[in-house]
């Protein structure tokens, strides 16, 4: 059955919070001219998923997280067989590089929404895949949700408990992923050591333990007058896929070894090779929740300027007495934020509506119709539906060793055993139906 419309796969385990992503994902069908239909690979392959061939299939960039992508063979089966418009979304694209051009070769990718920068595509996709349309996209958009999150909690700046707060990363062990995540521990330890007896109330961590997540990261943030922050991302594209590999390899040698030392061994060579910093979702709600932002000085996309939206930090901390002065000038800090909300917030430029409108086009350029009978929409529904309530039990089942409760260590064991014994059993079903075939014909 043709189907004039999107089948958008994504991964999202059951449980999990993943907001971002899911904000992400649903930005499609609430945003897009086009039919939307999502399924979610967890779940596993739609029984009628084979008997509809699709306009066009997103690749969202929640299947490519890892080095094992979250496409099991009937999917990958579906997309080399289906004639398609396909489009791929990628976030973390600065490792596991040679996998991702031959998947997009393989399976004969038509676009792909990229974090690399126009001027660096001849160094990467251009140059190792066969991939005709490019598009430059940011990690994140503003929803209407965080629009409407701060507008309930943003509180006047004397009500606000925290003067400067911060939460980061600690990825201080990823050698490979060069100087660039080091800034997350770095401007938190830091700041906090020079900081902490000029009497400002500080809020400073960057240990996982300490990370906020939800609804209470943005009550947090509401609560703060500023907020540090650096640029997403890396400082080592590693094209080759050559840097992984070396640093396991020099740290098995001799563990001892510290990033410095590896630095100088092997990593100069490859430090802002293609950079690959960019603006993230947090700057976004910082400005949604008028909080002013301290920043160590870059780039962010082209769309935060210093003194228009943040107060630069230099990366040597020369000018560290001359940042506290700045915060401390609460008319200084509100035009700053004020700034912030209106070119990122208020001007519409970032949210999902304008990055689906832009979406949207690329599909029409290729081509694409819009349009769904409502007859036929439903049908498509009804199929993609037969079997959820299944799938969704055994996703449940197969996601229990990764839930955190109480007593999780002891039930582990025979939660696995179970799932060993569903896996055997599906694979002897699938050779009896082969067997049986093979009779038949």
């Amino acid at each position: 059955m043709k189907v004039n419309g999107i089948l958008l796969l994504y991964h999202h385990p059951l449980g999990h919070n993943a907001p971002t992503i899911m904000e992400h994902v649903n930005a499609f069908e609430r945003h897009s001219r086009f039919q939307i239909w999502n399924v979610n690979t967890e779940l596993g392959f739609p029984k009628e998923l084979k008997q509809l061939e699709f306009e066009g299939v997103v690749l969202h960039y929640s299947l490519f997280g890892t080095a094992n992508y979250m496409l099991n063979a009937e999917f990958l089966d579906y997309l080399s067989c289906l004639r398609a418009y396909k489009v791929a979304f990628f976030q973390d694209e600065y490792h596991h590089c040679r996998q991702r051009f031959d998947f997009l070769n393989r399976y004969q990718i038509d676009c792909v929404f990229t974090l690399v920068e126009s001027v660096y595509w001849k160094d990467v996709y251009q140059k190792y895949t066969r991939v005709p349309n490019l598009v430059y996209q940011l990690t994140g958009y503003v929803s209407n949700a965080l629009v409407e999150h701060a507008a309930r909690l943003t509180m006047p700046d004397a009500q606000r408990k925290i003067d400067i707060g911060y939460r980061g990363r600690n990825l201080l062990g990823y050698y490979y992923m060069g100087k660039g995540v080091r800034e997350k521990v770095e401007i938190a330890a830091v700041f906090r050591e020079r900081a902490q007896e000029l009497g400002l109330k500080l809020d400073i961590e960057h240990e996982e333990r300490k990370r906020i997540y939800g609804w209470r990261w943005y009550q947090f943030l509401a609560n703060c007058r500023a907020v540090l922050g650096v640029e997403a991302g890396v400082s080592i594209f590693d094209v080759q896929d050559v840097v992984q590999t070396e640093c396991t390899r020099l740290l098995a040698e001799n563990p001892s070894l510290n990033f410095e030392e590896i630095s100088q061994k092997f990593l100069y060579q490859w430090e802002g090779n293609i950079p690959h910093r960019v603006i993230s979702p947090r700057h976004f709600e910082a400005a949604a929740l008028r909080v002013c932002q301290i920043l160590f000085e870059g780039n962010y996309s082209g769309i935060l300027k210093p003194m228009v939206h943040y107060i630069p930090l230099k990366k040597d901390w020369s000018n560290f007495d001359e940042v506290i002065r700045m915060f401390r000038d609460t008319a200084l800090r509100q035009e700053l934020t004020e700034n912030a909300y209106r070119d990122l917030i208020a001007s519409g430029q970032y949210s999902y509506q304008k990055f689906i409108a832009g979406f949207d086009q690329v599909l029409l350029d290729a081509g694409l119709q819009l349009g769904v009978p409502e007859a036929n929409a439903l049908r498509v529904t009804a199929r993609l539906s037969q079997g959820q309530t299944r799938r969704q039990a055994f996703a449940l089942v197969r996601g229990v060793p990764h839930y955190p409760f109480p007593g999780r260590r002891f039930v582990t064991p025979t939660i696995k055993r179970v799932q060993s014994l569903y896996r055997r059993w599906k694979q002897l079903a699938a050779t009896n139906q082969v067997s049986q075939g093979e009779k038949i014909s």
